[in-house]
């Protein structure tokens, strides 16, 4: 099949009618050199990397063809969604920590044509020899200047000087200020830099400061999330321990919201990212571990409860929103004590809240929670099924359905919940019982 046939038919199958700047030339880049993509969260990375791929990669070659090294679960998971998208027939696996050791051992058994997963991982089943890298020929590393910052360098430069037949290295990172290490072995690459390139944010950005009149700003962040309606909002803290004393302080109020940060176990942070993904929680309480590399969209708001450590931080919690051609806003919060930075210039106009403070709106949409997964043979296609039928909802009444490895998600209309779960109790699927929440 000629190479603009397999990308067209990849695009097709993504749903995909038209490529930026930096993947237009990223596809037209010479797939003899190295290639550098310098871009800002949200700009389309993944698909930029992903569709040069398509044309040389082949199902009839035995082994691992290409790997994907990417800092984070949540990025190695979201990179899987895409390539999955593209519906090109090539198998693709998935390894990172948190979860057992042996169901990754077993579905490497057969070797995929692409394999994206986290440094440790993967050089855990390089150095127990449950991964063969000898044949990989094409390597991307994506967000790596956060690999870096994560202190991943001794796993990858384990990993890279293993690998013996590599063609072609795709480094991704989000900012230009990034010292790429010779055992990369980077060759007078390709560079793509739109990482100041207004083109690629797309949409508008409006930053303002609200002040609050005491040194602790949980009241002023209550206030200002009933100010923005039915619409969601990511708020950045700088320390895990602020994250989660805001998050338990709403939830004190019966303010529905997610908690996400670096120290929670790895299922509990997936749970908090599928909730708020699929809108049964506005409200996304978090480290900077949300401000890169993960999969969601139409964020509306950004609140920096605390300031942002430095001037990348700032940017990339500001990524967040404003993605593509949509528009987002910024919040800055400050006590007394806050001297707004430098870098953020102009300074931004005040936000006044009103002195009737207004509740949060709760969100439209819940979740129900399916005690099968990937693992028990469950798709998404078994879920709505079931739940349309079985469970008599309308399909309006049903929102994102997310399958994982072990048990699935899916967003109901919040009025139709408790109805449902009464319905569907006790009742079976694919002939295996199943609990729901």
């Amino acid at each position: 099949m000629a190479e603009q046939e397999i990308i067209t038919r990849a695009l097709k199958s993504a749903g995909i009618e038209q490529l930026n700047a930096m993947q237009k030339e990223a596809l037209s880049a010479p797939v003899h050199r190295d290639l550098m993509l310098i871009s800002p969260t949200g700009s389309g990375k993944t698909f930029a990397f992903l569709l040069p791929l398509l044309p040389l990669l082949s199902p009839e070659r035995k082994g691992i063809d290409a790997l994907v090294i990417t800092p984070s679960r949540e990025l190695a998971l979201q990179i899987e969604t895409v390539f999955r998208s593209l519906a090109t027939g090539l198998s693709v696996r998935c390894c990172y920590g948190g979860h057992p050791f042996a169901t990754e051992r077993r579905s490497l058994q057969d070797p995929p044509s692409l394999l994206i997963g986290t440094p440790g991982r993967i050089l855990d089943h390089l150095t127990k020899g449950t991964i063969d890298l000898s044949q990989v020929r094409f390597l991307i590393l994506d967000e790596f200047d956060k690999s870096l910052e994560l202190g991943f360098l001794k796993e990858m430069r384990a990993i890279i000087t293993s690998l013996s037949c590599l063609r072609r290295r795709i480094l991704t990172s989000a900012t230009n200020a990034v010292d790429i290490p010779p055992f990369v072995g980077m060759k007078d690459p390709i560079r793509l830099d739109y990482s100041n390139d207004k083109d690629q944010k797309g949409g508008k950005l409006t930053v303002r400061v609200v002040q609050s009149p005491q040194k602790d700003k949980l009241d002023t962040l209550v206030r200002l999330l009933g100010e923005l309606g039915d619409n969601s909002a990511i708020v950045f803290c700088n320390h895990r321990e602020s994250a989660e004393r805001v998050s338990d302080y709403l939830h004190s109020l019966k303010i529905p919201n997610e908690c996400f940060h670096g120290g929670m176990e790895q299922s509990d942070r997936e749970e908090s990212l599928i909730r708020f993904s699929n809108g049964s929680s506005l409200i996304l309480v978090s480290t900077d571990l949300a401000s890169r590399g993960l999969d969601i969209s139409e964020v509306k708001n950004i609140i920096h409860y605390h300031l942002p450590v430095n001037e990348e931080a700032y940017l990339h919690r500001n990524g967040r929103t404003a993605r593509q051609s949509a528009s987002g806003n910024v919040f800055l919060i400050l006590n007394e004590l806050d001297r707004l930075p430098e870098y953020i210039t102009p300074y931004p106009e005040e936000f006044f809240l009103p002195a009737n403070a207004r509740v949060p709106l709760p969100p439209k949409w819940a979740t129900v929670t399916i005690s099968k997964g990937k693992r028990d043979k469950l798709s998404k296609s078994d879920v709505v099924g079931f739940l349309l039928q079985k469970g008599q909802l309308k399909k309006e009444d049903l929102g994102n359905v997310t399958v994982t490895e072990s048990c699935a998600f899916a967003a109901v209309n919040a009025d139709e919940k408790q109805a449902l779960l009464r319905r569907i109790e006790g009742e079976k699927i694919k002939n295996r019982n199943v609990t729901f929440s």
